[in-house]
């Protein structure tokens, strides 16, 4: 077990993810990091999320009111939460063992802000796809920089964490964004300092066909060119941008 350095809070929206979150909750209380706290913001479930949610006692925290969506219901979870260091993770993916151990040792250097990590791609059943776009991703963060960020998206989110210290200093999430509200706290975050990349895999991200991730990719990138063209004026950076997207739209059309 590791010397609690700080508490970390991880904020678990969901919306009618029965079928998925006791496996979130689950990868999250097995974690080696005893100073967790697990804050759960259900936007008003009608499936058997909440009688899951009641079975864990208090082992986390836990509220359900309707709201505004996934972006609002991670803003609310971070103003109940108490830790130094933050992240979100949705209630269809997972954290891999050890993971806020890893984290945790990369914020006992006080001059790292956030930090992100390495993670894998499964499907709705727990099996591992999309080699090739995590291999792509560890690639480039080899190379992690705010003209990188600018033509890509190379940032994953649920193994990515940051300091609340960074949050109060370029404010919270933006409630007008749908898909991308994580990409603009990114760009936001690097014109602070770069993130702290962890060279190991932290979490799974799954794409199954309620996600967004896995049925509503292309509004997903229409967002995300929008959000880019608030931090940057460069047309060619813009055009590099579209056109990396389009290539990644074709690629999920001809494996789905």
């Amino acid at each position: 077990m590791v010397k609690q350095l700080s508490k970390i809070s991880i904020i678990v929206p969901t919306l009618n993810q029965g079928q998925f979150i006791k496996e979130t909750l689950d990868s999250l209380l097995i974690q080696d990091y005893p100073g967790l706290e697990i804050i759960v913001m259900d936007g008003g479930s009608t499936d058997n999320t909440l009688d899951i949610l009641k079975s864990y006692g208090d082992k986390l925290l836990w509220k359900s009111e309707k709201d505004h969506g996934q972006t609002q219901a991670i803003n609310k979870g971070i103003g109940f939460a108490t830790g130094e260091i933050l992240g979100f993770l949705n209630s269809d993916d997972i954290l891999l063992p050890g993971a806020l151990s890893s984290v945790a040792t990369a914020f006992s250097d006080s001059n790292v802000s956030w930090v992100s990590g390495d993670y894998e791609i499964i499907d709705g059943q727990g099996k591992p796809i999309q080699s090739f776009v995590v291999l792509y991703k560890r690639f480039l963060r080899l190379f992690s920089s705010r003209w990188l960020l600018s033509f890509t998206n190379y940032v994953v989110q649920p193994s990515t964490f940051w300091r609340r210290e960074l949050f109060d200093q370029i404010g919270e999430f933006d409630e007008t964004l749908n898909y991308v509200m994580d990409y603009d706290f990114w760009m936001r975050a690097i014109q602070k300092r770069r993130p702290f990349i962890i060279h190991r895999k932290l979490s799974a991200f799954r794409i199954h066909q309620q996600s967004k991730g896995g049925s509503r990719y292309e509004q997903q990138f229409s967002e995300e060119i929008e959000v880019l063209q608030r931090y940057t004026q460069n047309k060619f950076m813009i055009l590099l941008h579209r056109l990396s997207n389009q290539l990644i739209v074709q690629i999920y059309k001809k494996i789905k």
